[in-house]
């Protein structure tokens, strides 16, 4: 058999303008059933009491265990390239922490 026979499909990804502008999140929150895994993206903004969540994405199991594999990938090209992210510490139940830096505000 000849490899010409043997095409592979391209995909054609379409990335719109208000998708490639991103939305930024600094908190994910991660569940799963049997059938799905669903990560919330959520933006924790200091001084609010409630942070909301910006984007959900629903993905079955395998794409999530490709997903963490590509982004382990990710991080280790990244470190190479960039040097070694720094992992802040961790609060009660080994949850992370989110801390805002700068000067405080008073009126």
């Amino acid at each position: 058999m000849a490899n010409s026979s043997k095409k592979k499909k391209q995909l054609n990804i379409e990335l719109t303008k208000d998708v490639a502008e991103g939305v930024y999140s600094n908190l994910v929150m991660i569940s799963h059933s049997p059938e799905e895994f669903i990560l919330d993206f959520i933006r924790v903004v200091p001084g609010v009491e409630k942070a909301q969540v910006k984007n959900r994405i629903i993905v079955t199991p395998q794409h999530a265990k490709r997903l963490l594999r590509a982004l382990h990938e990710n991080i280790e090209r990244y470190e190479r390239s960039h040097g070694e992210i720094p992992e802040r510490s961790t609060g009660p139940g080994g949850h992370d922490h989110i801390q805002f830096g700068g000067v405080s505000g008073e009126a």
